[in-house]
């Protein structure tokens, strides 16, 4: 049995907590914070209550294998899930409605020609199918197993692109970006464009610079599916705490930690509140990089985005018909990259925004009210103080998209969440890979969204997975 130290009670440091203790470690959590969750934070007020994090769940199984690896109870037993069908709306600047169903490729397809024309199904579908591609030849070493010591192999993009016909033949080839696969392979469409790019955005990652494999994004939610947890995300952290508590995981809150301590070129133990913690094991989950000798590695490249949330609380009911999920597309995508990558300073004119309607009567104080969640990726630089007004431009530019919340609007809550961390990717030369689960320092180890396999709620479960399969049993 090894005392393992976890630095933050995040999911990625919950998850990880529970599976070492499930295997006989004896775990302490430390966190800064009066609370768990991290992320999955929960805004309450008036009766209303909102995720200040993220608001569905993609590849529930992470968490599911969680449940069963740490307890009797399986996660449908823990926590409510329910799939969101259609899994979303999607409101383009000239007016196209398309809504696309959840987990069915075919759907989709029947929908996007519906929409936009003979053809266009068929299209998306060869991307998607490229996507698979990638999904295959990367799931195993970029998702459910450790990253290897030699990443070379994961440097080249394993997009499989198309046979070059007619001029493009005679242009050198070079690596190709999610926004070459929508230009050249889409034919030309820009609201199935629009489609492919928003996937990259929402990981607030730039489509003239993402390889070509983030296809495999799309793919994932595709072929897998959506799910909401009834009462909000916040109720899955929630079940892993108590997970945590059922395995005698201990737990020190506002209790900051400032060094790692080492002996002999190893871990052994942390400086947390002034107080020295011994250890044979620490495992510093995401946020606490810093902490890390020799710095955390390579950046996320997601790094320069973040998100703003916009918490509404509306008088109402929410009307029948009404979808969980719609996606408001910006009306001149080159403006909004250049706003949020080139010259980031200030948020976006007129966005890509997503809506979020959970029918869920536990957020709201009776049937007469909505609660609703409007995000938007904004630079990093972006803060509170550069919000002024921007909240009310934002229900102008629903409204004008043919969604007007303006009238119902009891009050209205911004909050801008931390930088987003990027998805692991292969290509690039390796710069979207994270860092190893296991430090250079031997004793620690990496969770989280800067660590293998990279940020999301799905892949932080799974980085807690991988790095306790690292350590294995007592």
């Amino acid at each position: 049995m090894a005392r393992i130290v976890i630095i933050g009670a995040g999911m990625s440091g919950l998850a990880a907590a529970a599976r070492l203790a499930a295997v006989g470690h004896r775990v302490t959590v430390c966190e800064a914070t009066g609370s768990y969750g991290g992320a999955l934070g929960r805004y309450e007020r008036d009766g209303f209550a909102f995720d200040t994090g993220p608001g569905l769940l993609s590849l529930p199984a992470v968490y599911r294998d969680l449940a069963l690896k740490t307890g009797k109870e399986p996660l449908e037993q823990l926590v409510e899930l329910v799939p969101v069908d259609p899994e979303s709306r999607h409101l383009f600047p000239d007016g196209t409605e398309v809504l696309l169903p959840n987990a069915s490729r075919g759907g989709v397809g029947q929908a996007l020609d519906a929409a936009f024309g003979a053809g266009s199904g068929a299209r998306w579908g060869e991307v998607m199918n490229r996507g698979r591609a990638v999904w295959e030849a990367t799931r195993r070493p970029l998702l459910e197993e450790p990253l290897p010591a030699e990443t070379a192999p994961l440097h080249t993009d394993p997009y499989p692109r198309p046979p070059r016909r007619g001029l493009a033949r005679l242009r050198r080839p070079g690596a190709w970006t999610l926004a070459d696969v929508a230009r050249e392979e889409l034919g030309g469409h820009p609201d199935l464009a629009r489609l492919l790019h928003e996937y990259a955005l929402r990981h607030g990652l730039d489509p003239r610079e993402v390889p070509a494999g983030a296809t495999v994004l799309p793919y994932m939610e595709q072929s897998f599916g959506v799910w909401y947890v009834r009462g909000g995300l916040r109720a899955l952290a929630e079940a892993v705490y108590r997970r945590c508590e059922l395995r005698r995981v201990e737990f020190r809150f506002d209790t900051p930690v400032t060094e790692i301590l080492t002996d002999g070129g190893r871990v052994s133990g942390v400086l947390a509140s002034g107080t020295r913690l011994d250890a044979d094991l620490v495992v510093a989950a995401g946020g606490h990089e810093e902490l890390v000798p020799a710095g955390p590695g390579r950046p996320s490249p997601g790094a320069r985005v973040r998100q703003l949330k916009v918490l509404l609380a509306l008088r109402g009911g929410r009307p029948p018909g009404a979808v969980h999920r719609t996606v408001v597309h910006a009306a001149d995508q080159r403006r909004e990259w250049e706003q949020l990558f080139d010259a980031p300073g200030t948020p976006p004119e007129l966005p890509t925004v997503e809506v979020l309607r959970p029918a869920d009567g536990a957020l709201v104080p009776d049937r007469e009210h909505e609660a609703i969640t409007l995000t938007v990726a904004v630079p990093e630089q972006v803060g509170p103080d550069d919000l002024d007004g921007y909240p009310e431009h934002l229900l102008d530019h629903l409204a004008a998209a043919g969604l007007d919340l303006r009238e119902r609007i009891l009050w209205q809550e911004p909050r801008i969440g931390a930088p987003l961390p990027a998805p692991a990717l292969a290509g690039a030369g390796g710069a979207y890979l994270g860092v190893p689960n296991q430090a250079a320092l031997p004793g620690l180890h990496l969770v989280g969204g800067a660590a293998h396999p990279g940020g999301g709620l799905a892949r932080t479960g799974m980085s807690a997975a991988v790095t306790a399969g690292l350590i294995g049993p007592a």
